[in-house]
């Protein structure tokens, strides 16, 4: 097939590799007919392993950013590429499809891949289906290959990483093999084993469970577990980690501050509502301002739903549920006090989290 004559030019402007691929043309390779498509398939090989690898890189942040593009279909063309990097971003980048048709293939690459980070990225892949498997949006039998396939990995002799994306990944699913493999990690000596059972903790939603190993590991001496663990309290809706997660807005990692944000919008309540308030009055910078608007938006609407739900319940029913047991008059005179006080310090170690 012919490429459409705007297309042919985005086509000549990827193969010159003496210069960048300019920004605004990214946008053309969103929703490509069948024709232009053909015309990039023709041309893919031929480009630069750099080339082809930072142009879906770019596309994925241009998609995280903007909802109203989509390049799927050229994620999908990166799947078959012969470069393992390639094939590893084109598998996150397709993190947010529900497609069921990725399933076999994510399989495959889990399982026969030679490349390790490429068998990860499949297994941080396949967990969005075994989310959506718990919502019942797949058949049985979809849910069951997927859940096999990444238990067969974590009971496996597969490499670390591999054995611990799988394990997050299948941490979303109901089944009993589920826990004792959270708490298996929980208790290894190996610590990103242990970062990622608390990650598999927050995803598995079993407060009873889990709340105490997370409350404790807020205040690890490691800047990765503390940052895992703020974001499960969010995702665990521990009310009562709210002062700890009001102690890493001081942290000296940039990361665990922003879980610190985000997870006290998602557990709700009034303690985390003037936490957050105070700290978005004590904030000048308008990005970081965004940010915590967005989550004491987040905030509102989670409050929204726990009241619904305690109305469902009935006012002498399981109130629990939502950590409403939690008395948050002491802190809240805390958080008065904090006026001024709740200023983000300054960090270089992004990366550590």
């Amino acid at each position: 097939m012919t490429a459409s004559t705007d297309f042919a030019t985005v086509l000549e402007r990827l193969r010159d590799t003496s210069r960048p691929f300019p920004s605004a043309s990214l946008y053309q390779l969103s929703d490509l007919s069948k024709s232009d498509l053909a015309a990039l398939e023709t041309v893919w090989t031929d480009l630069p392993t750099e080339r082809r690898h930072n142009l879906l890189q770019s596309l994925n942040d241009l998609s995280e950013a903007n909802f109203e593009v989509n390049f799927e279909a050229l994620f999908r063309l990166g799947l078959e590429d012969e470069d393992s990097g390639v094939r590893a971003t084109a598998i996150r980048a397709l993190w947010e499809s529900e497609d069921p048709t990725l399933i076999a293939p994510f399989i495959d690459f889990l399982q026969h891949d030679p490349d390790p980070l490429v068998r990860a990225a499949a297994a941080s892949g396949l967990g969005r289906f075994v989310y959506l498997g718990e919502l019942e949006e797949l058949t049985a039998a979809q849910k069951g290959r997927v859940e096999d396939a990444l238990l067969q990995v974590i009971n496996g002799p597969d490499e670390l990483e591999v054995r611990r994306r799988a394990l997050e990944a299948v941490s979303y699913s109901s089944r009993d093999e589920v826990p004792p493999l959270i708490t298996a990690a929980y208790a290894s000596n190996e610590p990103k084993h242990r970062v990622s059972a608390i990650f598999a903790m927050g995803r598995n939603a079993d407060r009873p469970r889990w709340g105490e190993h997370v409350r404790a590991e807020l205040e690890s001496p490691e800047p990765e577990m503390r940052f895992e663990a703020a974001r499960a309290a969010g995702e665990l809706e521990l009310r009562d980690a709210g002062p700890a997660l009001r102690e890493l807005l001081d942290d000296d990692d940039t990361q665990v501050r922003e879980a610190a944000v985000w997870s006290l919008g998602q557990i709700g309540g009034d303690y985390a509502r003037r936490t957050l308030t105070t700290l978005l009055e004590n904030t000048d910078e308008e990005e970081e301002q965004d940010f915590i608007q967005e989550a004491i938006d987040n905030l509102a609407f989670t409050d929204e739903v726990n009241a619904f739900t305690l109305f469902e319940l009935g006012e002498d029913d399981d109130a629990e549920l939502f950590g409403l047991e939690y008395d948050e008059d002491d802190d809240l005179e805390e958080v008065d006090s904090l006026d001024g006080d709740l200023t983000e310090t300054d960090s270089d170690d992004e990366d550590d989290a």
